[in-house]
């Protein structure tokens, strides 16, 4: 199983330049989703898929997707690279690292874990990064982000932990960027103008979960650019 990464957490451009503070636990709480088992579906369509996560390395994640897909996968951990740039007063450059840490072939990826990574990134890096991730995505591949109603004060990020295919394991810890949140469906689909919104849930805590598919006759075309 194919593997690249680099550990850490995400971040907030308003925080203090330093290590994310510890006083808090982490905290892990249990939530239903509606648009990961579409997502699992559309992976499972595939021989041995090819999955590129977002995030950090999480054990359960890989195993489920090893075991129950064969998947190989990709791990990017983008959070960890903004908390860098920030913490190096650097962020200026993290649209050139994102470019980097996603630098597949195209049409390499049958699916894409996106998580709430665009709630984190302000317009340009936002763009940067669809892009990339449109570019990688195959023809009929599958996308699955998650947006959040409004922008949060506190700085910290959550990993989202595979419990089943209608519940994940929220699992919170202080970052260095707080939520930006506030993007609206036609915001994500401007972002991803390369593909096209399979399915879409408003879950009862505001979070809506998209599931994003790349349409043969929109595969060749740039993100982010009307059809």
């Amino acid at each position: 199983m194919g593997l690249f990464s680099r550990f850490g957490s995400r971040p907030t451009a308003e925080a203090p330049l330093s290590a994310a503070p510890q006083t808090r636990a982490e905290r892990d709480e249990l939530g239903p989703t509606k648009a990961f088992q579409k997502f699992v579906a559309s992976l499972a369509a595939n021989p041995a898929p090819v999955l590129v996560d977002v995030g950090s390395v999480v054990g359960a994640n890989v195993a489920y997707f090893g075991e129950r897909l064969g998947c190989k996968i990709h791990i990017a951990n983008l959070y960890e690279e903004l908390d860098r740039h920030i913490r190096e007063r650097a962020l200026d450059r993290f649209v050139e690292c994102a470019r980097e840490r996603l630098s597949l072939p195209e049409g390499s990826a049958d699916g894409v874990l996106c998580w709430d990574l665009l709630d984190y990134l302000n317009h340009e890096q936002a763009q940067v990064v669809a892009t990339e991730l449109t570019r990688i995505l195959r023809v009929n591949g599958a996308l699955l982000a998650f947006f959040h109603s409004g922008a949060e004060q506190e700085p910290f990020y959550v990993k989202y932990v595979v419990v089943d295919e209608s519940t994940l394991r929220h699992r919170r810890s202080p970052g260095l960027r707080a939520r930006q949140g506030g993007l609206q469906n036609r915001d994500v689909i401007k972002l991803f103008g390369g593909l096209r919104v399979s399915d879409s849930f408003l879950l009862k805590s505001n979070v809506r979960e998209i599931v994003l598919k790349k349409p043969a006759y929109l595969a060749r075309g740039p993100a982010g650019a009307g059809v």
